[in-house]
Parts: structure tokens; sequence; C-alpha cells
């Protein structure tokens, strides 16, 4: 299953409204790399009211659950910067 950087902001702001969102495609940064065949490297930068008063990891489980459906089969890794309105 491809997944594009438009599939993983349409589920991110469906699910945490934010009130930015930068997704950006690696996977180029890592051809040959065994994982690269499991699915496309991104990186995820998202400011959400969601976050206030959560811990990071709190904050990354967020997104992990509302990238689920994606993350079994398109998504090979992920990183995230996540955080409240005020930690801009």
């Amino acid at each position: 299953m491809a997944v594009s950087t438009r599939d993983i902001e349409q589920q991110l702001r469906s699910a945490l409204q934010p009130v930015s969102l930068e997704v950006v495609d690696d996977s180029h940064l890592h051809v040959g790399h065994a994982g690269a065949r499991e699915g496309g490297h991104y990186t995820v930068r998202l400011v959400s009211e969601r976050f206030a008063g959560l811990s990071r990891v709190a904050r990354h489980r967020l997104v992990y659950h509302a990238l689920a459906s994606l993350m079994r089969g398109g998504i090979h890794a992920l990183a995230i910067d996540a955080r409240a309105p005020d930690e801009k």
C-alpha cells in the first residue's frame, strides 16, 4: 500500500485538528535501506491544542493512533515533532 504525504495530512487533520502541520517524505534518503521495502520514511511536524499538558510519549501515541491504518502497510519510519500552541 503506497502512502502519500496527503494521506498522512488528511488523517492527522481529521484526528488532531492541528493549527499547523508539515509532512515531509524522507523516503529518498533511505533508498537501499532494508526497511524501505516495507514503507516510506516521513517527518511530521504539528502543533495542536490536543497536545497541551501531555508528555512527549503521550503526544506520539496520539499521532500513532491517528495514523494506525497507514502504519500497518505504508509507513516504515516516522519522525515526530508534536507541540502545543504555546510551545511554537
